[in-house]
């Protein structure tokens, strides 16, 4: 079953929701920055994200430089944003 890209209203409701998440147009994507005390830190926490991807079967685009971490998200299937990105990014603000 494919899954649906999100509608404007809902995106724009989305991120709303999403306390440090932006848009990136470009790529119809969530994005955020993190930074951390150290690379150690940084280290655990995507850890901690990966773990959520592998539960949540959806996958995040990510770097690491030292003690910060972006994250983007944006579904494949669906061209674009969809719920799964949505949840994803409730997932990983709540670690």
């Amino acid at each position: 079953m494919a899954i649906a890209k999100l509608t404007d209203a809902e995106r724009h409701a989305a991120l709303a929701a999403l306390k440090g998440w932006a848009h990136e147009a470009g790529r119809d994507a969530l994005v955020k920055h993190f930074k951390f005390r150290d690379f150690s830190e940084a280290w655990g926490f995507m850890n901690r994200v990966a773990l959520l991807a592998e539960k949540h079967d959806h996958h995040p685009e990510w770097s690491n430089v030292y003690n910060r971490v972006e994250i983007l998200l944006t579904t494949h299937d669906a061209g674009g944003l969809s719920v799964r990105d949505v949840a994803m990014a409730k997932a990983i603000d709540a670690l």
